[in-house]
């Protein structure tokens, strides 16, 4: 895939996280927002209208109870002038029209002589008449279509109706009031909205940019690309994030080169025991002469080497059961010190053959038996004395020591030859790790070790011992520990 084609992928991807963030974040705070203007809008309606239909109510009651009280008692034919003579009186005609209704709905008296006559027909004037009580209205004025507030206070005279007093208000200073408050809140929703965006688009910003940084170092890292690093710039979890990507891409690229050379060290390795059994095996076959000495030596050559393939075959599988699980072991009593005895007499020969001296120290008293799978230990001593006398046998000596220490057994195995480099020791038990020796084999018989050791519970370690040579401690814990 080319580079133009990974980017627009990978735009596209961050365009799609940006959209979802927003959809997530964003559209909850919008909606939140829009509620509470819609619950603020209407309570700023209900507060101000309330407030306003509750003056006109108030007014209405005293007003009609003074009228009901002292100018009713009078007669009915003083009403008309009595009605007159309050209209003229009132103080806040600027504000608020008094009207007086006759029992047809008609008006008689209002503070606006423009009124006078007609029959607005609300349904607060109808229920004042027929329901003997006070009542509002909100709406439209029939005549002139204007916004009206309106509260109609029935007039008693001998218990019975014979008139209104309805006090009617324009709604157009509160409907302004009503709408400038709810322009406010809703340019103080947009503000807090646009607040919230702006901070959301910066936060995203500074999570997409490196994300899509990782991203692209991961498309990376998955096509082949092993060993590359992203600058780590940051300092909170995206800072451990690229940590963690650059710990796995170098472990990767150290993986895949060791891996490599895995391959071709162990097609060296298989090719070269292979070529001496192959070779010697024809040198016996066509000898016409039949030289018993040069006979034998083939066939010495040939078991080294076929002991050799077979010991890399087996690590090979020991591998192989280690990466799929199933590296299994068969626990029972194991006498360690006799396992640790019979490796070393199975070695001992071989090693003298080669000019290597291998010294034993048994512990002081009879070690007890330990829990443990007696064909995998027994494996684990005799890759370790294998391996001293691969690459420490320039030394043509190497020790081996058995003690008891806290309930724990351990064994130490060591070569005096020229030990292990510093910069190599964190390494030694790596899988495929050969570092610097030039010593056949395939790389992993101490990664095999260490494994085997971990599943019984004890430790494996390797470092360079004082005076010279490199030094195994397998440590395995007692049955009680």
């Amino acid at each position: 895939m080319s580079e133009e084609k990974k980017r627009r992928r990978s735009m596209i991807r961050l365009r799609g996280l940006r959209q979802r963030w927003i959809f997530n974040t964003v559209m909850p705070v919008a909606l939140v927002l829009v509620l509470i203007v819609l619950i603020f809008a209407a309570g700023v309606s209900s507060y101000y209208y309330g407030s306003l239909q509750k003056g006109l109510e108030t007014r209405a009651q005293a007003v009609a109870n003074s009228f009901n009280e002292y100018f009713m008692d009078s007669g009915y034919n003083s009403y008309y002038q009595k009605a007159v003579q309050t209209a003229e009186a009132f103080e806040d005609k600027d504000r608020i029209e008094l009207q007086f209704i006759g029992s047809s709905g008609r008006i008689q008296v209002s503070t606006s002589g423009l009124t006078a006559g007609t029959t607005p027909g609300t349904d607060d004037i109808s229920r004042a008449l027929t329901m003997n009580e006070m009542a509002p209205f909100r709406g439209p004025d029939p005549e002139t279509g204007e916004p009206i507030m309106a509260v109609s206070h029935p007039l008693i005279y001998n218990g019975r109706v014979v008139g209104i007093m309805r006090f009617v208000t324009s709604m157009q200073a509160a409907n302004h009031q009503v709408m400038l408050t709810i322009l406010v809140i809703c340019l103080v929703a947009l503000l807090c909205m646009a607040m919230v965006l702006i901070s959301n688009l910066l936060f995203i910003n500074n999570v997409v940019e490196p994300v899509a940084v990782v991203s692209e170092a991961a498309q990376r890292i998955s096509a082949g690309t092993y060993g590359i690093r992203i600058d780590n710039k940051y300092t909170d979890e995206l800072g451990e994030l690229v940590d963690h990507i650059n710990d796995m891409s170098m472990k990767i690229g150290q993986n895949e080169k060791m891996k490599t050379e895995f391959i071709s060290s162990v097609s060296h390795e298989l090719r070269t025991p292979l070529t001496a059994i192959n070779g010697w095996g024809e040198t016996i076959l066509e000898d016409p002469t039949g030289d018993p000495v040069q006979m034998r030596r083939g066939i010495r050559i040939i078991l080294n080497e076929s002991r050799r393939l077979s010991t890399m075959v087996e690590e090979l599988l020991e591998f192989s059961k280690m990466e799929d699980g199933r590296f299994t072991l068969r626990i029972e009593p194991v006498d360690l010190q006799a396992e640790l005895e019979d490796a070393i007499f199975t070695y001992r020969e071989l090693f003298r053959q080669e000019g290597i001296a291998l010294e034993y120290d048994p512990a002081d008293e009879l070690a007890p038996e330990i829990d443990g799978d007696p064909e995998r230990l027994k494996q684990v001593f005799c890759n370790v004395l294998d391996n001293a006398a691969k690459h420490g046998g320039a030394g043509k000596r190497i020790v081996v020591t058995a003690e008891q220490a806290g309930g724990d057994q351990i064994i130490r195995v060591r070569d005096f030859g020229p030990g292990i480099p510093e910069a190599e020791l964190p390494f030694v038990k790596q899988k495929f790790y050969k570092g610097s020796s030039k010593a056949r084999g395939s790389g992993i018989g101490l990664a095999v070790c260490d494994e085997i050791i971990q599943l019984h519970g004890g430790s494996f370690e390797i470092g360079n011992a004082e005076g010279g040579g490199a030094e195994v401690t397998i440590r395995l814990p007692g049955k009680n520990n």
